[in-house]
């Protein structure tokens, strides 16, 4: 389907629409203008039917004594009174439907509405009696020499009319405007009278002279008012400021929330200044917010304006506060499920404090343990806290709240699986107990000393200073090599190959490297170091000499100078070592 097509549809469909609005609106007109005229036609037959009733009254008088007469005519006036009960039940049936579709017309005086015109008079609609009606009351306001008492009612046969002075008709009122109104023409057209009497002097005095003087002086006394209070809102708040930066020099803790520094004690002088900036802006705002309707009350065509604004405020007030005192159940049972679980945590960290110093002794559980296994609990139970108390927090069941929740769900499940590897091998590795803070450690290819450890990364520092970071998941997958003794008293077997041809003896050999391990720093004298022969070679036998050391984390000072006093006990003893394959061959003097 092309575009032209696509827009001829639409605009087919729009033009139906749009017919379709106005011949609603046409055959709502015209059912509102036969319910009128089906009301109007039942009235005067109420009243044809009345004038019948008084001449059958008059005709009953006349025939006393004759029943037969009498009962006729007594039929009549039975049928007459049942007519007009069932015309009474139809007129309030049809004017119910009227007042289902019939839109009410304001009469107008100063943007003030005086009442409402909902039926039509003869060819008049109800706007245009309402617009007629607003433009020869507000004639009447403009009249230099307006008298009430120039207001009269003036009754007709089936309508009455409000006329000023004898002459000019200001509204009339007729049995239709009674009905819908539940009530008499004569009454209904006294309180029309009243309203605008009323209402034409109220405004008439509003709008006097002195009325306008006091309003301007009360207008420039707001103002004055007003300037007077931003000046000592300015005022208060540079003393504020002043303070601060007196006390600047008070600021060297910062704020910290436990172990977590939130704002560093060189930042708080800033933001200090920046919240009391802030909120002198924020009650110099409202000062002006607040004084607008006030301002706008005192003159009647701004009144409404001052309504506006402060809806503008105290309507969105209003929910809050009734939003929060409606929510006050759900935070109390919030505040109980927390504090509940905070002094369980506190048990619960006093009995793991006690494990990690001893005093408490549980079989096959190291007290090293007790910290990663608290932290373990702490975190599950602060999930099984937050599923509680999710139903209890404000819009938890709306359909938002579910999607950000189900997205933020989906998101991390999606993004941290690499994380959360590292996570479960952290807590492997803290159970295993490979190596603690502090040992010397080969991991792959890494050798080094524990610096850190957390529950996705541990963080080795080479023998160079060199911080190499270790994802968990790595460590867990390949071989670890710990050089610190953990509980071993006799400690780290320092190990080293040398080769010495096959003319030197073997016991020979052995006292001079044990003497070299001896005199080697941090070699531990017992257990007493020891010699083995690795294997024969073609012109060399290999010799491994091994000694203790408690000192793990000083291996490469140790084997240098171990290596230093293997070359000075060989020099001293004339031996040449032979590595890798070499032949010596010295000349003779």
């Amino acid at each position: 389907m092309t575009r032209t097509t696509i827009l001829s549809v639409i605009l087919i469909l729009s033009s139906f629409n749009i017919a379709f609005s106005q011949t609603r609106d046409s055959a709502i007109k015209e059912s509102i203008i036969i319910n009128e005229a089906k009301i109007l036609k039942e009235n005067q037959q109420k009243q044809i039917d009345s004038l019948v009733k008084i001449q059958l009254n008059r005709q009953l008088l006349e025939v006393k004594g004759d029943q037969s007469k009498t009962r006729e005519l007594e039929k009549k006036l039975a049928k007459l009174a049942y007519d007009d009960s069932l015309r009474m039940i139809t007129q309030a049936r049809e004017i119910v439907n009227l007042k289902k579709h019939a839109a009410p017309y304001p009469v107008v005086l100063n943007q003030d509405t005086i009442f409402n015109i909902f039926t039509r008079t003869g060819s008049f609609s109800a706007k245009e009696r309402a617009a007629g009606i607003s433009k020869k009351i507000n004639t009447l306001y403009q009249d230099a020499f307006f008298s009430p008492d120039s207001l009269q009612i003036r009754r007709l046969a089936d309508y009455a009319d409000i006329v000023y002075k004898d002459q000019e008709i200001i509204l009339s009122v007729s049995a239709l405007d009674g009905l819908w109104h539940s009530k008499s023409i004569d009454l209904l057209a006294k309180d029309y009278l009243n309203a605008i009497k009323s209402n034409v002097l109220r405004e008439r005095e509003e709008h006097s002279i002195i009325n306008w003087v006091k309003r301007i002086g009360l207008s420039l006394l707001i103002v004055v008012s007003l300037v007077i209070i931003i000046r000592g809102i300015n005022w208060l708040f540079t003393i504020f400021r002043k303070k601060i930066l007196k006390n600047s020099g008070r600021f060297t803790k910062g704020i910290s929330f436990g172990s977590i520094n939130i704002v560093a004690a060189k930042d708080l002088e800033f933001i200090f200044l920046k919240i009391n900036n802030g909120i002198r802006l924020v009650i110099t705002l409202l000062a002006i917010y607040l004084s607008l309707p006030l301002l706008f009350s005192v003159f009647p065509e701004t009144e409404g304006w001052a309504t506006t604004l402060l809806n503008w405020v105290l309507g969105p007030l209003k929910i809050a506060l009734t939003a929060a005192a409606g929510y006050l159940p759900n935070l109390f049972t919030i505040l109980v499920i927390f504090f509940l679980f905070k002094f369980m945590l506190k048990g619960i960290r006093y009995f793991f404090d006690e494990v990690k110093i001893g005093n408490i002794k549980i079989g096959g559980f190291h007290e090293d343990w007790s910290v990663p296994t608290f932290n373990i609990l702490r975190f599950i139970l602060y999930a099984f806290m937050l599923v509680i108390i999710f139903p209890y927090l404000p819009g938890s069941k709306s359909p938002a709240f579910q999607g950000v929740s189900v997205f933020l769900g989906v998101l991390i499940s999606l993004g941290s699986s690499s994380a959360i590897t590292n996570i479960v091998a952290g807590l492997v590795i803290t159970y295993m107990r490979p190596f603690k803070i502090g040992d010397r450690v080969k991991i792959g290819e890494i050798t080094g000393d524990v610096i850190e450890k957390t529950m996705l990364v541990t963080r080795v520092r080479t023998i160079k200073n060199e911080d190499i970071t270790v994802p968990n998941s790595m460590i867990l997958s390949t071989n670890t090599v710990n050089f610190s003794s953990q509980g071993n008293p006799l400690g780290l077997i320092i190990h080293y190959e040398v080769t010495v041809g096959y003319d030197v003896p073997w016991r020979e050999i052995y006292e001079l490297l044990i003497n070299a391990a001896l005199k080697t720093a941090h070699i531990e004298p017992e257990p007493k170091p020891f010699v083995l022969q690795r294997s024969f070679n073609d012109f060399y036998v290999s010799y491994q000499i091994n000694a203790y050391t408690h000192e793990a984390s000083k291996q490469a000072m140790i084997y240098s100078n171990l290596l230093e006093n293997i070359q000075d006990e060989l020099n001293a003893a004339g031996i040449d070592l032979l590595s890798p394959s070499y032949n010596i061959i010295r000349k003779e003097s």
